[in-house]
């Protein structure tokens, strides 16, 4: 059960019901297994907790969005959500699936699972109480803010959703958490996974050394000085940064060229570095910054980023690792991840299932999230536990 039930003071918001689509079959199992353990275990609130509607045998509502042999499609929800806070959970960047396109196999891009969303939506014909998309990679992130003659999509799908009746947007780590001002009187929150990270660092590299002599902080590039500033002032560590100096003469897959990285920090010689981030696509700049790092002699480079999307495969992540550019990188499975990166002995994957339970039982209860958005007692907790027996901590939330 989670350490902090305060939330379950106040009565649910409605009954609940959680949509994982299929990009997000296998995480929604886990997170409907937390909230029925959670749940079964409650009985200080009988007015609450011994409901009918409370405790169940899972909380997944059933439904589908099939598509027709043209590539068409259509949601279906097969039983009644009337009156039910309605939790639809989905991974715009799960590429694993496929569908047939006029006897073509054609892989699902984000566009096409952001409109299965819209489709499970319209399917409720507004009978649910409440609804909430929780999107860990918030769909065309990347795009939003505008430079010239474009398009604002990330703005326009988050307002496209709020007119169609959904009340709070979770997403995790936006690329820029200010699109919430295209939905300013709707509910948004962009979730950290800092605990998350810290927890399955210190469960899986036994020999960190977390003080300002021995480790740092860096942020690769500007836009992600937030990240890393909060990052190192909760473990109490310096920090630093790369400045990308790009090419702007030049658009190369739809961006311009990074020429360098500079750096702005005080001396990584001979202290763990971590390279924090919302996100790997290609790689190449995570990689160039952990080269970097190692022409000024730090130790081990550890990245942790939010969605590892690995877009051009592992090939050069492999030799990296053996070339000693980089020791581990951490990314959650908020976004799909191949059988071969887990497989990969570089990698550490945290698992995000617990925390998103914990986020969906606290809003059905339509209490505050801020503790959960900020959890500095419990990183603290959890050094102390790490530091008295290096290495052997509470794997459990």
């Amino acid at each position: 059960m989670p350490r902090d039930e305060r939330h379950t003071k106040s009565m649910p918001y409605g009954t609940l019901g959680i949509i994982p689509l299929k990009s997000f079959e296998d995480m929604g199992k886990k997170v409907d297994e937390c909230l029925v353990r959670w749940r079964a275990a409650r009985n200080d609130n009988p007015q609450v907790f011994e409901t009918g509607d409370y405790k169940r045998d899972t909380y997944i509502i059933d439904a589908e969005t099939p598509r027709f042999g043209s590539g068409e499609g259509k949601g279906v929800i097969n039983e009644s959500i009337r009156g039910h806070d309605l939790y639809i959970l989905v991974d715009v960047c799960n590429y694993s699936l496929t569908y047939k396109l006029c006897g073509q196999i054609n892989h699902m891009s984000p566009d096409d699972h952001y409109a299965d969303i819209k489709r499970i939506i319209a399917a409720g014909a507004g009978k649910a109480r409440r609804i909430n998309v929780i999107m860990p990679f918030l769909y065309e992130s990347r795009q939003h803010r505008r430079t010239g003659r474009e398009s604002l999509d990330c703005a326009l799908a988050l307002q496209e959703l709020t007119d169609m009746g959904v009340d709070n947007i979770v997403t995790f780590d936006a690329h820029d958490p200010r699109v919430h001002n295209a939905i300013p009187l709707k509910g948004f929150e962009s979730v950290s996974a800092v605990y998350q990270f810290i927890k399955y660092l210190l469960l899986n590299v036994g020999d960190l050394m977390i003080d300002s002599d021995h480790m740092m902080v860096i942020s690769p590039d500007e836009g992600g000085m937030g990240r890393a500033v909060y990052f190192a002032n909760v473990l109490g560590l310096d920090m630093g940064m790369f400045y990308k100096r790009r090419d702007y003469t030049k658009i190369v897959d739809g961006r311009n060229p990074i020429v360098a990285h500079e750096f702005l920090g005080t001396s990584v010689e001979g202290k763990d570095v971590i390279v924090i981030d919302d996100m790997i696509s290609s790689g190449d700049s995570i990689l160039d910054v952990a080269k970097e790092l190692k022409a000024r002699k730090a130790n081990r480079v550890i990245a942790m980023t939010t969605f590892g999307l690995f877009t051009n495969g592992f090939e050069k992540f492999d030799k990296a690792y053996e070339e000693g550019l980089i020791s581990k990188i951490l990314t959650t499975n908020l976004v799909y991840q191949p059988p071969e990166l887990l497989e990969k002995e570089w990698y550490i994957n945290v698992d995000m299932s617990k925390y998103i339970a914990l986020i969906i039982d606290t809003i059905n209860h339509d209490a505050s999230v801020a503790a959960l958005l900020t959890p500095i007692d419990r990183i603290h907790e959890k050094l102390k536990e790490y530091n008295e027996s290096k290495g052997s901590i509470d794997i459990e939330e």
